[in-house]
């Protein structure tokens, strides 16, 4: 079982920037494409971002030229830079895998960060 684990969120003001990470850990494993969702209260999950196992990458227009998806495959790890972020941001972000183990497939999610933007 491949687990993810993000850090990164918190509270900034209108115009700034975070960094979000995650990681995944677990055994014997390749993670294809990686993604970032949000889920702002009253809404539906919505995509942000992909990377795909060869770092094509796409995003929603909502976020296109502000935000970057990128990966470090020596860490296992998928960024998210988040620069002129708007209060319309605000959402619990989540990172989403998928790939194989030595065993079988795999999908799995992060438990979710909450990014506020707020002045």
């Amino acid at each position: 079982q491949v687990q993810l684990v993000e850090s990164g969120g918190g509270l900034v003001q209108p115009g700034g920037s975070l960094r979000l990470s995650c990681a995944a850990s677990g055994s014997n494993f390749v993670v294809n494409s990686w993604s970032w969702y949000r889920q702002a209260p009253g809404e539906e999950r919505e995509s942000v971002a992909v990377i795909t196992s060869v770092s094509t990458t796409s995003y929603s227009d909502s976020v296109k030229g502000r935000f970057t998806i990128s990966r470090d495959n020596a860490k296992n790890t998928v960024y998210l830079q988040m620069n002129s972020l708007k209060p319309e941001d605000t959402a619990v972000y989540y990172c989403y895998a998928v790939g194989y183990t030595d065993k079988a497939p795999f999908k799995s999610w992060g438990q979710g960060t909450q990014v506020t933007v707020s002045s």
